[in-house]
């Protein structure tokens, strides 16, 4: 048995994505004491974590990368030497939603956790604390543990859950000051050193200790409770629309119950991100698998209804601008999945625009964070049939009518419309006067974030279409 302090002064992180990067960062910044890698077996996103270019882009997230890089905080590719010489390994690879074989289409896809901890238990020495970053289905870490218990080497391992509650965009904000900070796991001295970690800089309090299970399985949870909300706002915003109420003014008065409260009660042409339809569908093969269908199906309609917010917003934009679209250009302004990120995962752009296309638009695409290989990328991913390859009428489609901008205006110069599909700021700093008198008239505006409802664009000449009024 280890020794029961358990200090913890070298931490490894398998996996440089959108939880490892900035998680691992913020740990070096406030535990000066602890040497933190990250390592990752794609080359290229290490030599971006080691430039001045990051991967990931978050608000405050550069400065203190650039703070810690090269002194308590590295980038690398030696995965093996990295876990041989941590106390801790957290892993915080990417657990997508199955798309083949038994779950298809709802199950988590668990490879890379699995090839994790069989690399962890190859070559590890000594005692480690394995520690679940990703997201997992409940009892993953059953399995973790068989696994590392197998291992060859004489090696001992407690293994614990770590959840992680980051709002992309806020990131940085979620890491400094967490509503809590969730460990799961079955030792004292395990469940102590990792609390020690982090209450460097959170307080006591706000550090819950849980079982395994209930770990893995409040992660699923909450984001399921939070898409559930938006999906339910988003479901009465069609019921505004066809009864003249208006959305926002039902949310502010229900938000003011102190049982429902004012979160994650916006309108929007629905939710994206990495986890929300994600780890729903996860929880719905979860309830299948242990017998519970009709909980099954409940949280189902979450997604279904997102689905249909979507679709909602284009037939919408079809049939406002004389039941075709065909031919006319169509400026997108974002494409990020959310403001202040450049995540696209999920993006309810990216089901737009596919919609659209297949409509025969033209479209004129404008995000400031996302690249336009990034989006050309998720393009492709999402005409692609499922023996993984585009028709080649398909990929005619993206090349002959996808182009980009370097700003709104641009996006907007000669078009009939403007979808916003991505709040950032700065759209509602453009200058609506020229980008009025440079495009087709009617000018029409479909605002699938109600970015820009308060800006009296009907007073200026556009056709103005929000969402839920």
């Amino acid at each position: 048995m280890p020794d029961q302090t358990l200090a913890v002064s070298k931490i490894c992180c398998i996996g440089a994505g959108y939880v490892g990067g900035p998680t691992m960062a913020m740990i070096a910044h406030k535990c000066p004491h602890i040497d933190v890698k990250v390592v990752d077996i794609n080359a290229d996103r290490i030599a971006q974590w080691n430039s001045d270019q990051l991967p990931v882009y978050e608000p405050g997230l550069d400065d203190i990368v650039q703070q810690c890089r090269g002194k308590n905080l590295s980038f690398t590719t030696a995965i093996d030497d990295s876990i041989r010489a941590a106390d801790m390994v957290f892993i915080s690879v990417n657990t997508p939603t199955k798309m083949f074989g038994v779950g298809a289409g709802r199950a988590a896809n668990l490879e890379f956790v699995e090839k994790c901890a069989r690399r962890i238990a190859e070559v590890s020495e000594g005692h480690k604390i394995v520690v679940e970053k990703s997201t997992l289905p409940v009892r993953t870490a059953e399995a973790v543990k068989r696994i590392l218990a197998n291992s060859d080497n004489a090696a001992t391992f407690d293994v614990l859950s770590n959840p992680e509650f980051l709002a992309e965009g806020t990131a940085i904000e979620d890491l400094l000051a967490p509503d809590r900070v969730l460990i799961g796991g079955e030792r004292a001295e395990a469940i102590e050193a990792l609390v020690s970690v982090y209450a460097n800089w959170v307080s006591r309090d706000r550090l819950l200790t849980t079982n395994l299970w209930s770990s893995e399985l409040s992660k699923l949870t909450a984001n399921a409770f939070l898409a559930q909300r938006v999906s339910s706002i988003n479901a009465i915003s069609a019921l505004c629309e066809a009864t003249e109420a208006d959305v926002d003014e039902v949310a502010s008065a229900i938000g003011t119950d102190s049982r429902i409260g004012p979160k994650f009660l916006k309108a929007s042409v629905g939710f994206g991100g990495s986890c929300f339809q994600k780890d729903i569908l996860n929880l719905v093969y979860l309830c299948e698998y242990f017998g519970l269908p009709q909980v099954a199906e409940y949280w189902e309609q979450v997604v279904k209804m997102n689905d249909y917010q979507k679709q909602r917003f284009v037939t919408r934009m079809v049939r406002t601008m004389f039941n075709t679209v065909s031919d006319k250009k169509i400026g997108i302004w974002g494409f990020a999945f959310k403001k202040d990120t450049n995540d696209t995962r999920e993006s309810a752009a990216i089901y737009v625009c596919r919609d659209l296309l297949l409509e025969k638009a033209r479209l004129c695409i404008y995000d400031p964070q996302v690249s336009r290989e990034h989006i050309l990328r998720d393009l492709r991913s999402i005409f692609t049939e499922g023996d993984g390859v585009i028709s080649d009428a398909k990929q005619k489609l993206i090349d002959e009518h996808v182009s980009f901008a370097s700003s709104c205006e641009e996006a907007s110069a000669d078009a009939h419309a403007i979808a916003v599909l991505t709040e950032w700021d700065e759209f509602a700093d453009a200058d609506f006067d020229a980008i009025f008198d440079s495009m087709k008239k009617p000018a029409f505006v479909f605002d699938g974030r109600n970015k820009l409802k308060a800006m009296d664009l009907q007073g200026k000449g556009f056709e103005y279409h929000g969402i839920g009024f």
